[in-house]
């Protein structure tokens, strides 16, 4: 009589971390390389934009709008938007994009050949955040452009509300709390898409790293393979938004004192450095964690099972995790 064959763990959020946590262990020192690399600066840059920003805010520099003041000698409003505030801004967003995007192709190649039992190189996986950047580009582009399309939807319904509530010869009080509140509903509604739309989008990222496509596909097939488990896609993406917004809070603690003094006091640059790494950590494990979910859920998809017999030509997978090079089996089990 044939032993039947072991059934397969539950896929959940804690099987997903434990996973990633075997892979990063067994390349610690690669998984570190790349950290320093791309999501150390990016962990940095968190921790002291809050500063850098009000050192540019208190300085006096010219603005747009004092520039243009000899047109209205009498107008005395004070400047809204100082230039070099405006730059230094969009600099540090174009900064936090491009490492982000690095980070992700590197981080996602290294996990995917790890999953496999596949040797990872240092050079190999920084080459591919370089090839795979442009195909990042575009698809991070369109799910901002669809993003944007919903707020925009949204904001014309908010404004014909408006239009319409004085058309009808009511007087509209932006100020009063029925207003607000009325605001308040299209945040929630808009937060609902945004967080529905990310959940679809949960291994789009890896899609376009892994299977090489981009644009809108990545954003289908993501779709398609998230069915079944949005509930862990949806834990995974509140597990870490809640830690990331914890650390987020910790490293601007402090921050209403002039930010030149705090950079006198040892205990502050201690500060800076805990939150850097923690933070470095942390993005560390949402991209490995993204993959290996990825992973699992091609699994239960019926699509794993076909890349391993293809490439190891055997049911039983040895993947050398553990620290101790305990082989971690991975069972197929056909249906």
């Amino acid at each position: 009589m044939a032993t039947p064959p072991a059934p397969l763990l539950p896929v959940d959020l804690c099987a997903i971390l434990s996973e990633t946590k075997r892979i990063i262990n067994a390349h610690s020192r690669h998984f570190l390389a790349l950290s320093v690399l791309f999501l150390l600066p990016l962990s940095f840059s968190f921790s002291v934009y809050p500063a850098i920003y009000q050192l540019f805010s208190q300085s006096s520099t010219p603005t747009i709008e004092t520039d243009l003041n000899f047109l209205n000698p009498f107008q005395q409003q004070p400047p809204i938007f100082p230039t070099k505030t405006l730059i230094f801004t969009l600099l540090y967003i174009l900064f936090i994009f491009i490492f982000s995007l690095f980070a992700t192709g590197s981080i996602t190649y290294s996990v995917f050949h790890g999953f496999y039992g596949r040797p990872v190189k240092l050079l190999s996986a920084i080459k591919s955040a370089f090839t795979s950047f442009f195909h990042l580009v575009s698809t991070c582009l369109i799910s901002e452009f669809i993003i944007s399309g919903f707020l925009l939807i949204l904001a014309l319904v908010l404004f014909s509300l408006v239009k319409a509530t004085q058309l009808l010869g009511f007087q509209v009080n932006f100020s009063s709390p029925y207003f607000i509140s009325l605001c308040l509903v299209f945040i929630i509604i808009f937060s609902c898409i945004v967080v529905y739309l990310q959940v679809n989008w949960a291994f789009a990222y890896v899609v376009v790293v892994v299977e090489s496509s981009w644009g809108l596909e990545p954003l289908k097939r993501s779709k398609n393979l998230v069915k079944g488990m949005k509930g862990v896609a949806l834990l995974m993406l509140l597990y870490f938004g809640f830690f990331s917004g914890i650390l987020a809070w910790v490293s601007t603690v402090g921050w209403n004192e002039a930010a030149a003094d705090k950079w006198k006091s040892w205990a502050f640059v201690i500060h800076i450095v805990l939150t850097s790494s923690l933070l470095m950590s942390l993005m560390l494990s949402y991209l490995a964690a993204s993959t290996v979910f990825y992973m699992y859920s091609k699994a239960i998809h019926g699509e794993l099972a076909g890349e391993i017999a293809e490439e190891f030509a055997r049911e039983y997978v040895s993947l050398p995790f553990d620290d101790g090079k305990v082989p971690h089996l991975v069972s197929v089990v056909y249906r």
